[in-house]
């Protein structure tokens, strides 16, 4: 029976148990200690509930602070955490997207930023950019309030953009007469360039990773391929326009792989002496963007219309799936999380394959018209 007004019970095994409430940063909540005696359990109740006291003024004392604090410090604040946490370029994208769109944001109080604030302001911006890069804004402006959440125990809206039902538009592959255009040109008077281009259409390589594809990272007696590392260039934080080329480890652990290499792309690869540290330009990661240039000049030759380096990556997830191959396979290949992001973004079957496949359907309803007709 419960000790009137002090929450105490004697509960069914035998034990006391003494219940009391705790703030938390997400509310309260109910808590219980136990004791084999009355007296005992009232005698820890009362130590809990006194520290369960000095927590919640803590609580407290941390959201008070935090109140007093603008949006614009609170952001500094998290982007000094991902740049301690997160890979440098990661950090230089997020203090891009705050300073260019969340920034007229940063002499609000953070207990004064509602859904409501981050609606209006954001919305006067002019955002004619990619749907992906809208996400990405409201992605960092919610990053930075969870943290303000997590940090100073206050209370925080996220806010969730209505994109509509607008369709992501997908990345331009080469057709099969296309790809043989691309093919002879790349085949004719063959250099290094050329054959890293071959090899990115046989492996579905990144561009950044092509670039900085390192002799070492072949082993043509196993016959594989290692993707340890990428470069990209990136601008130098605190010195305006300035950029770097950055070489670090792909973008996450998936992209971090092994490629069996086929054999065609082994005798190709046997051809070419492995000659520096970098396939590519032998001393130095190659420059991407100067590796996109070579690419649209061997397009031109081709009398092949404008198409970006991914498109080859897309080219080649394509043209497994049209030959068979698993979609398991194909996702650990290309470096994906999953299976869903290998069929949804990165394959694109002909309208060929597509008539094929329908006339797949030939052979069971013929079954049916034979029938009908004895």
């Amino acid at each position: 029976m419960a000790r009137r007004g002090e929450n105490i019970h004697k509960r069914t095994d035998g034990r006391w148990e003494g219940r009391y409430m705790l703030s938390t940063p997400t509310g309260r909540k109910q808590r219980s200690v136990y004791a084999k005696t009355y007296a005992k359990v009232k005698e820890k109740l009362a130590v809990a509930k006194e520290t369960a006291k000095k927590e919640s003024f803590a609580i407290d004392a941390e959201s008070g602070r935090a109140g007093r604090k603008t949006f614009g410090v609170m952001a500094e604040e998290w982007l000094q955490y991902i740049e301690k946490n997160r890979k440098y370029p990661t950090y230089v994208k997020y203090k891009k997207i705050y300073e260019k769109y969340l920034s007229e944001l940063a002499k609000v109080p953070l207990t004064s930023v509602d859904v409501g604030t981050i609606d209006k302001k954001l919305t006067l911006l002019d955002m004619q950019e990619s749907v992906a890069l809208k996400r990405t804004v409201y992605a960092v402006f919610n990053q930075i309030m969870k943290y303000a959440a997590k940090k100073y125990h206050v209370h925080t809206d996220t806010f969730q953009m209505e994109l509509g039902c607008e369709r992501k538009q997908n990345v331009a592959t080469f057709s099969q007469m296309e790809q043989s255009r691309l093919f002879h040109v790349l085949c004719s008077e063959m250099d290094v360039f050329k054959m890293g281009i071959l090899l990115c259409l046989s492996t579905g390589l990144r561009l950044g990773e092509i670039c900085a594809l390192k002799c070492s990272d072949i082993d043509l007696h196993t016959e594989t391929l290692r993707v340890s590392s990428t470069v990209q260039r990136i601008a130098v934080d605190g010195c305006g326009t300035k950029t770097i080329l950055y070489e670090n480890k792909p973008k996450s652990i998936y992209s971090m792989r092994e490629i069996p290499l086929s054999e065609d792309v082994v005798q190709l690869l046997r051809s070419f002496p492995m000659e520096g540290e970098y396939l590519i330009k032998r001393d130095a990661p190659m420059e991407p963007r100067t590796y996109q240039n070579k690419l649209k000049s061997y397009l031109r030759q081709a009398e092949i219309g404008n198409k970006s380096f991914h498109a080859l990556r897309h080219t080649f997830a394509t043209n497994c799936i049209e030959s068979g191959m698993d979609a398991k396979s194909l996702s650990e290949i290309l470096g994906h999380a999953n299976v869903q992001i290998t069929l949804n973004r990165y394959v694109h079957p002909s309208i060929a394959l597509k008539r094929q496949q329908m006339n797949k359907l030939s052979s069971i309803y013929g079954q049916f018209v034979g029938q009908s007709e004895r």
